[in-house]
């Protein structure tokens, strides 16, 4: 003989209505947030209007193998060298952007 479902008393039926509740949300803010990264994605280019941060992890995200092989080389050189290299370079960098 096949049991019934029971019904859920009128506390267990608020916790119940609770949970769905939480779903919902939790459902419509997994949603805004693909559509708010779709949005934001990179068309295949880095801005060049945006911060400098931003363009360092949209380059990142469209370059990863070449931005592993950097930091790779980093790692072998060490710290004393990449912080060498980078007192040459950093102002040779900075003084082609502005003029």
């Amino acid at each position: 003989m096949p049991m019934s479902p029971r019904q859920p008393t009128p506390e267990q039926q608020q916790v119940l209505d609770r949970i769905l509740a939480q779903r919902e949300r939790l459902r419509a803010r997994r949603d805004a947030m693909r559509q708010a990264r779709a949005a934001a994605a990179p068309q295949g280019r880095v801005n060049p209007g945006d911060p400098l941060i931003a363009r360092l992890v949209s380059f990142a995200r469209l370059h990863p193998l070449a931005v592993a092989a950097v930091l790779g080389v980093a790692a072998l050189a060490g710290p004393g060298r990449v912080v060498r290299w980078a007192g040459v370079v950093l102002p040779a960098i900075l003084r082609m952007r502005r003029g």
